[in-house]
């Protein structure tokens, strides 16, 4: 007898959704723009963020299973596991770093800076949450979904809205805005090239809007999915322009953009007298960053396990539990991380700026599985596969090609060395990039060889 399915909700979904693009840790870099972050902002979310949106909406009211089917239907199954693979072999090696940030907030938030700094600690953190995390989604059902939901109300929405509330405190008691805000204009310099590289950053930051959409037939009302479309992007987009000008206002010109989120809470919380509010908001940030980890634990995990299931993968990577979870990539998943946050007890001084150059090469791959992803949605449309029944986006191809567009830039970016990055020489940077993909990518063939060999 097969276990019985909880259905997700709406407003579950789209909170999911919300936390799976939207986070406070990374707006303090956008904060220090000033008035030019609104347009740093809404540049890419035209070019890719509406895109991906309206696509995404098409293709999970038509098709069940996320990326993998949707760019299998569009492009045939080899293209849909090597989709599958880009998005979940990104996530790999973004959850020791997502990790990583949660246990130094966990340290700072009671007052035990000093924890940040051990590597014992780090990789302790990072191997309890991850492995609860797998444990929870292996639990099937919908209580992943509950708990991403909740912690995301927790640590990133409620949050939003306390820094809204606390905005507009500051601006009717008259308090001091920073020259961040007071001195910036309003256009930023496209002439200079840092200006291109943040708007093409930015295009990074509104990734993630397919993800939940393999829960979509898991729905109550699986035909409102399009509705979680629309309010994840106001909700993202409403997260990332209005909290960033707060910031922005608050914070000095010379603040450590590591925590500039916490410090902005606390300067507004002791200029009112509420500073014990500090660590309890440290707190809600450290389970909105946890939200996130859950919150794409399920999805590209499920991806691989339907193309395990169609024979691209071995056999092992079909393993489902009583509860019908994607066990053995579960499991495998939490073997990697383990390994890989052992790092931080044997280089415990070098190992984040490793992720981090690391991660940012591994984008390559993640931008490029947008990319087969809206030519599967132009194949699927020419075909009058999507958009004849249920949600159909406007202006599908020309969607499609900007959000084409914007994703080979941002591959481009990912070649060039970050401003300040000091870690590879600047010569050797797009050499090690392409080695860096390479390896990351060179896997999901040998893997789907193998796999091809068993079944005949």
């Amino acid at each position: 007898m097969k276990p019985q399915k909880s259905l997700i909700t709406v407003s579950q979904m789209s909170i999911m959704t919300i936390i799976t693009i939207a986070g406070l840790r990374g707006l303090p870099a956008m904060a220090v723009m000033g008035w030019q972050s609104i347009i740093l902002y809404l540049l890419p979310a035209v070019v890719f963020f509406v895109p991906t949106a309206l696509v995404s909406a098409e293709l999970g009211a038509t098709y069940e299973g996320g990326v993998y089917q949707w760019v299998k239907e569009g492009l045939g199954e080899r293209f849909g596991l090597i989709a599958i693979w880009m998005q979940w072999i990104h996530n790999v090696v973004w959850y020791p770093a997502q990790l990583a940030f949660v246990a130094a907030a966990a340290a700072s938030a009671v007052g035990l800076d000093r924890l940040a700094d051990s590597g014992i600690y780090i990789t302790a953190v990072i191997i309890i949450v991850f492995w609860w995390a797998v444990w929870l989604t292996m639990r099937g059902g919908n209580l992943f979904a509950k708990v991403a939901s909740v912690a995301g109300l927790i640590g990133t929405i409620i949050p939003a809205c306390l820094l809204l509330v606390l905005g507009a405190a500051w601006l009717i008691t008259g308090q001091r805005i920073s020259p961040t805000l007071s001195h910036s204009s309003a256009i930023p310099d496209f002439a200079d090239f840092a200006g291109f590289a943040l708007i093409v950053q930015n295009v990074l930051a509104f990734a993630g809007m397919e993800v939940n959409a393999v829960h979509a037939q898991q729905m109550d009302h699986p035909k409102r999915y399009t509705r979680v479309v629309g309010v994840a992007f106001v909700g993202a987009l409403a997260i990332f322009i209005v909290p960033t000008l707060i910031l922005a206002m608050v914070l000095p010109t010379d603040v450590n953009l590591s925590d500039g989120t916490v410090i902005a809470f606390q300067t507004m919380f002791d200029t009112f007298h509420i500073g014990f509010m500090g660590n309890i908001v440290a707190f809600a940030i450290v389970f909105g960053a946890i939200a996130s980890i859950i919150s794409w634990i399920s999805e590209p995990s499920r991806g691989l396990l339907d193309a395990a299931e169609d024979g691209c993968l071995p056999v092992y990577f079909r393993r489902t539990n009583a509860n019908g979870a994607q066990s053995g990539i579960l499991v495998l998943m939490g073997i990697i991380v383990t390994i890989l946050s052992m790092l931080y007890v044997i280089f415990p001084s070098a190992v984040s700026m490793v992720f981090s150059l690391l991660i940012g090469m591994a984008v390559a791959l993640y931008v490029m599985m947008y990319v087969l992803m809206f030519l599967a949605a132009i194949n699927l449309r020419r075909l009058r596969k999507t958009g004849v029944v249920g949600y159909r986006a406007p202006g599908l191809y020309v969607m499609s090609c900007i959000g084409i567009m914007a994703c080979v830039c941002a591959f481009v970016m990912t070649f060039v060395p970050a401003a300040g990055q000091t870690g590879i020489p600047t010569s050797l940077y797009p050499v090690i990039t392409g080695l860096v993909v390479a390896a990351l990518a060179i896997p999901s063939v040998v893997l789907y060889r193998i796999a091809r060999r068993q079944n005949s």
